[in-house]
């Protein structure tokens, strides 16, 4: 993997179990996270893990990949999804990349937060300029999540384009989003905080 994973936090005024239940409902990803225009549920693996396949519709192609998750709960109440992703399209920005979603209770609400990181797949140069793209729609993504479920605004409300809005301050905002841990540095090994269950992932195929 690269030297510098990416890392995104929110704090979403709602239950855990909201937050989880929402993010884990694989019908309605590809609304919130501007990463991906769909995933759909495959098979379980022998250790237990979901299988799945994603697209990303971009200009005139659909990039097409697949991946592994699993599930946890701590004894501490704090829960945690490990994936491992791939795919072997030549068009794509990433070949495999590999991490976590951790869900922590915070007061009244719940600190969301991921780490991932990633083989590129246009080479290291084009990288410098994607890696920070797909950290800031990341991000982005995020603060949508958390207007729908604070707000109860669909994610449609706010296509792409929003960012251009600049007179509507309610607007989703990846400035709104951690992007490093507490007194942390961007430039961090973001995985070394992933939980156990990543280790044990197979590789996707």
């Amino acid at each position: 993997m690269a030297q510098r994973g990416i890392y995104v936090e929110v704090r979403i005024d709602a239950d855990l179990d909201a937050v989880w239940m929402r993010t884990q409902d694989l019908e309605s990803h590809g609304r919130w996270d501007l990463r991906f225009s769909e995933i759909v549920a495959g098979g379980e693996t022998h250790g237990g893990a979901m299988r799945f396949t994603y697209t990303r519709r971009v200009p005139f192609h659909m990039v097409a990949g697949t991946g592994v998750s699993l599930g946890e709960r701590s004894r501490s109440g704090t829960r945690t999804s490990a994936l491992r992703f791939s795919t072997a399209d030549p068009l794509s920005p990433i070949r495999e990349g590999r991490g976590y979603w951790r869900y922590a209770a915070d007061g009244d609400g719940t600190r969301f937060v991921t780490g991932y990181d990633y083989q590129p797949g246009w080479g290291r140069p084009l990288d410098l300029l994607v890696r920070p793209l797909l950290g800031w729609a990341t991000a982005w993504s995020f603060d949508r999540l958390r207007i729908w479920l604070e707000r109860g605004e669909a994610p449609e409300r706010w296509p792409l384009r929003s960012v251009l809005w600049v007179w509507r301050p309610e607007r989703p905002r990846a400035s709104r989003c951690r992007r490093a841990p507490a007194g942390g540095s961007r430039r961090a090994d973001h995985l070394c905080g992933a939980p156990d269950a990543l280790a044990r992932l197979p590789r996707p195929r």
